[in-house]
């Protein structure tokens, strides 16, 4: 998830995506405007008596709502923190902890696959959200009533709150929830990593569903955080099978040989180059020149010249010459994982400098059919006789 860095802890970037800067106005202003009501709950719940009037008067209703607003944010830092330092523990790299709408997210470089270290990394978040909740409820109780105290025992009885009932919400079957996550390593110590999580994805669809319901009726944040964990779940099923899948295929097993490679010559004019991608269906060439990859040309890039001046553009001005590429012997998932992280088609193949052929996501997602409905990698073996179809 991509996002603004503002720091890091333990190696780990700290970043805000931009709609954590929506939602945290947001939430304070709710809070704020909410405070009489929620000083009632907190008297309920501790058996406290917070006097609220006080609470409410002038800007201190707003000043209070900000600060238990980035109080909870903290929390939920504190709470991914808690997945992320067990998971380095075990050896995992962790690329950034992001505040987002909905709360937090630890983005691993690797996800574990085996159960009991995905066990404890799932537990960890919770246990940190009930251990701050004990913390901020011993920290409420010591607070002396009545006094100039009162708007930070609010504070503290409100963070112990829903502290608790962060870490209830999390450990519900919703995977990716970390209770849903609970529920695929428990289910993983019977089956594989990948079935497992087909399994807790489809129970979190499921979940979702019930809880979009439920949001109809009560809160519409509901729904959109219903929307959020379907397509997380159906988002990590996919790359957890397509990983499965891929299992000791390169991105050479795949690839487009140089020798079937349409390539385009960099002295090219565009008018030239929209032309062979009409005639041809191609939307992107690699750029030679003398043989040499010297970049990246896309229908878009073509598309960026005035037709009046296509014939004066040459390939080479229109072209993207910093290119993200791939050696043959790579995985094939890290493959898709680059083309995702640089948002692009299609990677290049360099083997000792030399292009040697061309990988896409149609390529990829052609071999992933192949070897779901073949039931082996066998088919692989098969490319070079074969023709799939590209997507240059």
């Amino acid at each position: 998830m991509r996002g603004i860095r503002i720091g890091s802890a333990f190696g780990i970037p700290i970043k805000l995506d931009i709609t954590f800067l929506l939602i945290l106005p947001l939430f304070a202003w709710l809070i704020g405007n909410d405070i009489a009501q929620l000083t009632g709950i907190v008297n309920d719940v501790f058996g406290s008596a917070i006097v609220a009037d006080p609470l409410t008067t002038g800007s201190t209703q707003w000043i209070l709502g900000a600060a238990t607003a980035i109080g909870l944010f903290i929390c939920v830092l504190l709470h991914e923190f808690g997945h992320s330092l067990v998971a380095m523990y075990y050896g995992y790299t962790i690329d950034s902890i992001t505040l987002w709408l909905f709360g937090g997210v630890a983005s691993f470089t690797e996800m574990p696959e085996r159960w009991q270290e995905s066990l404890i990394i799932a537990v960890a978040g919770p246990i940190v959200s009930v251990g701050i909740g004990v913390i901020a409820y011993i920290g409420f109780m010591t607070v002396p009533l009545p006094g100039s105290l009162e708007p930070a025992k609010f504070v503290i009885g409100y963070l112990a709150l829903t502290n608790v009932l962060l870490a209830v919400f999390n450990m519900l079957p919703g995977f990716p929830l970390d209770g849903g996550r609970v529920l695929r390593a428990l289910l993983a110590r019977t089956r594989s990593h990948a079935r497992a999580t087909q399994i807790a994805a489809e129970v979190g669809k499921v979940f979702a569903f019930l809880l979009g319901i439920v949001g109809l009726f009560a809160n519409l944040f509901l729904v959109a955080l219903a929307f959020f964990i379907y397509i997380g779940a159906s988002s990590e099923a996919q790359q957890t099978v397509m990983k499965a899948a891929f299992d000791g295929v390169t991105v050479g097993d795949i690839m487009t040989e140089r020798s079937d490679l349409d390539v385009v010559e960099q002295n090219v004019s565009v008018a030239t180059l929209l032309e062979r991608m009409f005639t041809e269906r191609h939307t992107g060439y690699p750029v030679v020149d003398n043989g040499g990859l010297v970049g990246v040309v896309t229908l878009d890039d073509a598309r960026s010249v005035e037709e009046v001046e296509r014939e004066a553009y040459r390939v080479s001005d229109v072209m993207t010459p910093d290119v993200t590429t791939i050696n043959p012997d790579a995985d094939a998932m890290d493959a898709m994982q680059r083309m995702q992280e640089n948002d692009i088609g299609r990677l290049p193949v360099i083997e000792n400098t030399e292009l040697v052929g061309l990988i896409s996501r149609s390529d990829l997602m052609t071999a992933l059919n192949i070897i779901k409905s073949r039931g082996s990698q066998t088919a692989l073996t098969e490319r070079s006789s074969t023709s799939l179809p590209n997507a240059r």
